[in-house]
């Protein structure tokens, strides 16, 4: 018990890394989602298989592949950098990844909702001389993200706790590796175990309870 609290500075440390991607993640994931969904129902072909094809491959990746091509090919292989800092180039690295693979599932969840919206609405935005990207954002998307909150909250829990494959891609390689030792050491992990659930709960439930209200709230009849 003595390891564990020398060691408690080191993984509320990498929790609150976990917090922190989860919060970058969650917001580029939403923008990159709305575009992608928006690719997917564009009246372009080219836009719609290129989404389509993106989506597919995505979705069916798992993500510890996703993170590991992201460091690996993206920033070994290719170069990309986004600070000379190690620790703050992994965390991009990890965020960009987890955002890219998240916002395929926030697509669909997108697309579905847009499914759920009367096609004579777009019909009525189209007579009165809308485009199709004013009638996507003005009409369409609005009553799309009404009928999915439920579900791209339950997008963002999954991301949250997708955060715990960052060490895929190299961050948050120092809180594992004081975990291994704690676990090696000491026999803590059930104390450790339980603290990371209890935070996770803290985390992941509140965002449960508010959508699920949010969505019975913004409940349209039909």
């Amino acid at each position: 018990m003595d390891e564990l609290i020398k060691y408690a500075p080191e993984l509320a440390e990498g929790f609150l890394e976990n917090v922190k991607l989860s919060v970058v993640a969650g917001i580029a994931s939403l923008i990159l989602g709305v575009i992608l969904v928006a690719m997917r129902v564009s009246p372009t072909p080219v836009l719609r298989a290129a989404a389509t094809v993106y989506v597919n491959v995505v979705r069916n990746t798992p993500l510890t592949l996703v993170l590991a091509f992201s460091a690996l090919g993206l920033s070994d292989k290719l170069g990309l950098v986004f600070s000379q800092e190690p620790s703050v180039n992994s965390f991009w690295i990890v965020a960009m990844g987890l955002s890219l693979y998240t916002a395929s599932f926030v697509c669909e969840a997108l697309r579905a909702g847009i499914n759920t919206v009367p096609m004579g609405q777009a019909e009525a935005a189209r007579s009165i001389g809308l485009t199709f990207f004013q009638s996507l954002r003005l009409i369409i998307l609005p009553q799309a993200f009404r009928a999915v909150v439920a579900p791209l909250g339950s997008v963002m829990i999954a991301m949250i706790k997708n955060t715990t494959v960052a060490t895929a891609g190299g961050y948050l390689a120092d809180a594992a590796a004081v975990m291994k030792i704690t676990f090696d050491t000491t026999g803590a992990s059930i104390p450790i175990f339980i603290g990371l659930i209890v935070a996770f709960m803290a985390l992941t439930m509140p965002i449960g309870y508010f959508t699920g209200w949010l969505s019975r709230r913004l409940a349209v009849a039909r």
